[in-house]
C-alpha cells in the first residue's frame, strides 16, 4: 500500500510538471498578446487540478491494469497448447491463430465505441450537420474500421509481413475514395483517424502488439511489436467515407424510385 502511495504521489508531480506549460502558455498568451485578466480564474484553476489528478490516475491504471491486461491475454491466446488444433507435433500456422484475430477486432471495436474523444467528435458533427450525421453511425463505422484494422494488425504480427504494403494499399484507397465520397463528409473521415488513437484504444491496442511480437515465434517487440495503432488510424478513414458513400448511395436510389 505504501508502494502505490509513493507511485500515485510520484505520478501526480509528473503530471503537474508535463501540464504546468500548457497553463503558462495560456496565461502567457490571456495576460501579455490579448492583455486580458484570465476570464473565470477560480474555475480555470480548478479544472486543472481536476485534469490533472485525473491523468495521475489514468496513468497508474494504466500501468497497474490495462498494459499488464493486454499482455497476458496476447499470450494465453498465443499459447501453443491453447491454439494447436490438429495432433502433437502439428506446426501452428497463420489460420490457427483465429482467436487471436477475433479478439483484436472486438476489443477494436469495444474500446473506439468508448472513445471520449470520438463521442465528442460524432457529437460536434451531428451539431454543425443539422442532424445529417447520427452520433452512433459515425461511431459504429469508427468502430468497424479500428476493429478490422487490429485484426489485419494481429495478422500481420503473426504472419511477419511488412507494415508498409498494408500503409501504402491502404492510403491509395483511401486517395481513390476521397475523389468520389460527399466531399462534406472527407475532412471528417480524416478526422476520424486521429480521434480513435486516444486514451482507451492507444494502451489496449499497445500492449496486445507488443504481447502478440513477444509470444509469436520469429518475431521482434520492437520491429513487429508497433504499427497496430497506425493501423488503427488509417481504417477509420476508409469506413467512415464507405459508410457515406453508401448511405449517398442509397439515399439518391431511394430519391430516383420516389419520382
Amino acid at each position: 500500500m505504501e508502494e502505490l502511495l509513493i507511485k500515485m504521489i510520484m505520478t501526480f508531480l509528473t503530471t503537474v510538471r508535463d501540464v504546468a506549460p500548457i497553463g503558462f502558455l495560456l496565461i502567457f498568451f490571456q495576460t501579455f498578446v490579448l492583455k486580458s485578466p484570465v476570464p473565470n480564474l477560480k474555475k480555470v484553476f480548478v479544472g486543472f487540478i481536476y485534469v490533472i489528478s485525473g491523468l495521475a490516475l489514468f496513468l497508474i491504471g494504466l500501468e497497474q491494469a490495462l498494459f499488464p491486461l493486454g499482455d497476458i491475454m496476447a499470450k494465453q491466446l498465443t499459447d501453443p497448447t491453447f491454439i494447436a488444433s490438429g495432433g502433437e507435433g502439428e506446426t501452428i500456422q497463420w489460420w490457427h491463430y483465429y482467436w487471436v484475430y477475433i479478439f483484436a477486432a472486438a476489443i477494436g471495436f469495444s474500446t473506439t465505441v468508448a472513445e471520449p474523444s470520438l463521442i465528442a467528435v460524432s457529437m460536434k458533427a451531428n451539431e454543425t450537420s443539422g442532424g445529417g450525421l447520427k452520433p452512433w453511425g459515425l461511431r459504429i463505422a469508427v468502430a468497424i474500421g479500428v476493429a478490422l484494422s487490429i485484426a489485419l494488425g494481429a495478422f500481420r504480427i503473426v504472419t511477419g509481413t511488412p507494415l508498409a504494403y498494408y500503409m501504402m494499399v491502404g492510403y491509395i484507397l483511401v486517395i481513390v475514395q476521397t475523389v468520389f465520397a460527399p466531399k462534406m463528409i472527407v475532412p471528417l473521415a480524416y478526422d476520424s483517424g486521429g480521434v480513435t488513437t486516444s486514451t482507451v484504444t492507444v494502451p489496449l491496442v499497445t500492449a496486445l502488439g507488443l504481447g502478440l511480437a513477444s509470444t509469436v515465434p520469429g518475431r521482434s517487440p520492437l520491429v513487429d511489436g508497433f504499427g497496430l495503432i497506425a493501423l488503427a488510424s488509417l481504417f477509420p478513414m476508409i469506413t467512415v467515407m464507405g459508410y457515406a458513400q453508401i448511405s449517398h448511395f442509397l439515399q439518391t436510389r431511394k430519391q430516383r424510385s420516389e419520382l
